[in-house]
C-alpha cells in the first residue's frame, strides 16, 4: 500500500482517530479483514460477521504489528471510529481504495467479468502481465465490495498492473466496484445463466456486466474493451463503450483468435493464436476447450498492455502459465492410476457443460464418472436446466453418474430419460456417501469429473478420494 498517515486515512476514510491511535503514525499496508493475516505496518479492518465479530479481534492485530483498526464499535487498540456500523466501515473501505488508486499513476487497472471463467482469466492474466512488471491481482475469487478494494490496497508506487475480477450481484453492482478502481482496460467473458435467479433474465445480467465497459475511458484516453465476439450478447456491449474494442474468440472477423482448437489425450487444450496477421502455436497447461476464450481474451490485453504484436511471445506466455485457485479443473493423478478433475468451486449451466464435454474427452477409452451437484441460484429454470445437464452427461457417454443431495434430483431424471445410455445413474445424500460409492467402483485408469456450485461442497469427495489414497 502507499504509505498514509492515520490522519490523512481517517480524512479520507470519513472516520476519527480514537483512543491512543497517534495522527503521525504511517499505515504502510497491508489491509487486512483477518486479524491472524496483521502484520506490521498494518490496518485492521474490523467487520461483524456471522460466527465471530472482527471487533474481538482488535487487540491481536495490534499485538501482531497492526498500526490501527478501522471500525464501528469502540475498541481499547489504536482506532479509526466510523458511525453507522459495518456497511459504513465498507463504504469508508472503498474510499481509501479509490484514493489509493488515484495515487497509482503509473498502473494500468484492468477488470475482469463474466458469467463463469473470471477467476481463471484473472489468473492466467496476473502471470502473464508479471513478465512485463510488478503486478497485483487477488487471491482466488475476492471479487465483492471488501475484497476488490483490499486487493486494490495492496498496490504501490511501483506496482505496473492491476488485475481486477469485478462479480455482480444486481444491477450497479460493478459499476460501483469500478468506481472504486477506475479501470482502463475491461475484459467481458460471457453472458450466461449464473445468478439467473437473482437477476430473472439473461439481458439483465448482460446489462449488469455491460456496466464494465460503460466505466472504460473514451478510446482516446487509452479506454479498451476486450469481447468475446462469439457470444452476442458481450460483443453488443461495444455499442455501451466509448472505448476502443478489441474483439476476440473462434469468429473469422475476431481481431484475436484460435483456429484448429484440440484438446490433447490429457484434456489440455492447444491452438494457433492468430493476430495482427501473425500466429503461433499456443499449448495451454489448463484442462477444457473453454479455456481457450480465457487464453484469448488474455492475448488481448497482454497485446495492450506492452507485448503488441510479439505473438509468439504472448503463446508462449499462454503456455507457461499454470492454475493457481483451487477447485476449478484441478487434476490430480491418483498412485492408482485414477485421474480427479476438481472443477467444485461453482458450476452454472455454461460451465456445466464445459466441463462435461473435458470429461467426454478424458474419458475416451476409459472408464468416466460424474459426481455433480446441483446449481445454485437458476430461479425458475431450475429443473429444465438440472435435466438438460443429466441428459448432456448420458449423451456425452459418462459411465457412472452420481448426483449429490436432492437439489441434484434433476440431473439424474435427465440422464435416465436418454432411452440410449446404458450407464448408471446413481443419488446419494453428500460428498462423504459419494467418495464412498466411487471407492468401490474405481478402477485403474478411470477418470473422475466432480463438479457442483460452491454450497454443495463437492470438492470434499475429491479430497476424500486424495486422502483415501494417501492412506494406502
Amino acid at each position: 500500500m502507499i504509505a498514509l498517515t492515520l490522519d490523512r486515512i481517517a480524512e479520507i476514510t470519513q472516520s476519527r482517530i480514537y483512543g491512543s491511535a497517534q495522527p503521525t503514525e504511517l499505515v504502510t499496508g497491508p489491509v487486512v479483514v483477518d486479524s491472524r493475516q496483521a502484520c506490521p505496518g498494518g490496518l485492521f479492518v474490523a467487520l461483524g460477521g456471522e460466527r465471530v465479530d472482527g471487533h474481538d479481534f482488535a487487540d491481536a492485530a495490534v499485538a501482531a504489528g497492526a498500526t490501527a483498526v478501522l471500525g464501528s464499535q469502540p475498541v481499547a487498540a489504536p482506532q479509526l471510529l466510523v458511525d453507522g456500523g459495518d456497511a459504513e466501515v465498507v463504504a469508508a473501505l472503498g474510499r481509501l481504495a479509490r484514493t489509493v488508486a488515484e495515487e497509482l499513476t503509473g498502473a494500468d487497472i484492468i477488470g475482469v467479468t463474466g458469467s463463469s471463467g473470471k477467476t481463471t482469466t484473472k489468473d492466467l492474466l496476473a502471470q502473464v502481465l508479471e513478465r512485463l512488471g510488478p503486478t497485483i491481482a487477488p487471491a482466488g475469487s475476492f471479487n465483492n465490495e471488501i475484497g476488490h478494494p483490499l486487493t486494490v490496497l495492496r498496490a504501490d508506487e511501483d506496482t505496473r498492473f492491476v488485475v481486477l475480477e469485478v462479480a455482480a450481484r444486481g444491477i450497479g453492482h460493478i459499476a460501483h466496484l469500478c468506481s472504486i478502481a477506475p479501470p482502463r482496460i475491461g475484459v467481458v467473458l460471457n453472458v450466461g445463466s449464473a445468478h439467473m435467479g437473482e437477476f430473472g433474465s439473461r439481458e439483465a445480467i448482460a446489462r449488469a456486466k455491460g456496466e464494465l465497459v460503460e466505466a472504460l475511458p473514451d478510446a482516446d484516453a487509452g479506454g479498451v474493451a476486450v469481447l468475446n465476439a462469439d457470444d452476442d450478447a458481450v460483443i453488443s456491449m461495444a455499442e455501451r463503450t466509448r472505448a476502443r474494442v478489441v474483439s476476440y474468440g473462434l469468429a473469422e472477423d475476431a481481431d484475436i483468435r484460435a483456429a484448429g482448437v484440440e484438446l490433447d489425450s490429457a484434456g489440455r487444450a492447444c491452438f494457433t493464436l492468430e493476430m495482427a496477421g501473425r500466429s503461433a502455436p499456443v499449448q495451454l497447461a489448463l484442462v477444457g476447450t473453454h479455456q481457450v476464450y480465457n487464453a484469448l481474451a488474455v492475448a488481448a490485453v497482454a497485446a495492450e498492455c506492452g507485448m503488441g504484436t510479439d505473438v509468439a511471445a504472448i503463446a508462449a506466455a499462454l503456455g507457461e502459465a499454470g492454475q493457481i485457485s483451487r477447485w476449478r479443473m484441478e487434476v490430480t493423478e491418483l498412485a492408482g492410476g485414477v485421474t480427479v478433475v476438481n472443477d467444485a468451486y461453482n458450476a452454472n449451466p455454461e460451465s456445466m457443460g464445459a466441463a462435461l464435454e473435458t470429461l467426454r474427452v478424458l474419458g475416451e477409452r476409459r472408464r468416466s464418472f460424474a459426481v455433480l451437484g446441483h446449481m445454485a441460484e437458476l430461479g425458475a429454470e431450475e429443473r429444465v436446466e438440472h435435466e438438460r445437464i443429466g441428459r448432456l452427461a448420458a449423451s456425452n457417454g459418462v459411465d457412472t453418474l452420481l448426483a449429490v443431495g436432492e437439489a441434484a434430483t434433476p440431473i439424474a431424471d435427465g440422464a435416465r430419460s436418454v432411452p440410449a445410455w446404458q450407464g448408471e445413474s446413481l443419488m446419494v445424500s453428500d460428498a462423504t456417501e459419494a467418495a464412498a460409492a466411487l471407492r468401490e467402483r474405481l478402477r485403474p485408469k478411470d477418470v473422475v469429473l466432480v463438479k457442483g456450485s460452491r454450497v454443495a461442497g463437492l470438492e470434499q469427495v475429491a479430497e476424500q478420494l486424495i486422502a483415501m489414497e494417501d492412506a494406502k
